[in-house]
């Protein structure tokens, strides 16, 4: 006798649309927004109107995929593992290698947020949330700096906030060579600066 096949438990609303988030991410990175709900459909593996069913509209879905690819958390845990007990310059080379990393990894998604919720959705709670990251982002390249405070001529956060802009600026701006970025050269010049000191006269 035949055995009946065994029919597959459907997912839960919040497991569907963590499936669709997650199949819709690498789909970010190769088409950007210009991604198709039926691409998502077929990297998901489900039928199209399936996505409707538990996000009001493509964009709902595209907003969540974004906030998800962009989550700090992993590059927080990354910087917060730094060995505190390095020396400085170790430890700013690896936090500015992380973050310089992480810049260049999500450029385009970052744009698209940029695009899509800043200029296009507004939504207030979404862009909330992207501002609480970046504050976290900028918390934990502070604490890099905290234990050395002390031997600095700004505040660690003032520290931190340069170290972002320059790779930011390095990422997206159009001086930028992104290529050949050093974590060991930004900690030189955030903590050595540019001039060659001579030795002192007799």
């Amino acid at each position: 006798m035949e055995q009946r096949r065994r029919r597959v438990p459907a997912l839960q609303p919040e497991e569907r649309r963590a499936a669709l988030i997650e199949a819709t991410i690498p789909l970010l990175h190769e088409h950007g927004l210009e991604v198709s709900t039926r691409q998502i459909a077929s990297a998901a593996g489900v039928a199209e109107g399936t996505i409707f069913g538990v996000f009001e509209s493509k964009s709902q879905l595209v907003v969540c995929s974004v906030i998800k690819a962009l989550d700090p958390q992993p590059d927080i845990d990354s910087l917060a593992a730094i060995d505190r007990s390095a020396p400085l310059h170790e430890r700013v080379t690896a936090a500015a290698e992380l973050v310089h990393r992480r810049f260049t990894e999500r450029a385009h998604l970052m744009h698209a947020a940029r695009k899509l919720i800043m200029v296009g959705e507004q939504d207030p709670a979404t862009m909330a949330q992207m501002a609480a990251g970046r504050e976290a982002i900028s918390a934990a390249v502070t604490a890099v700096f905290e234990p050395d405070a002390a031997v600095l001529r700004v505040t660690p956060a003032k520290a931190a906030r340069l170290l972002l802009l320059f790779c930011g600026a390095n990422t997206f701006g159009p001086y930028g060579e992104p290529d050949s970025f050093s974590g060991a050269d930004l900690a030189s010049l955030l903590l050595d600066g540019i001039h060659i000191k001579e030795s002192p006269t007799c």
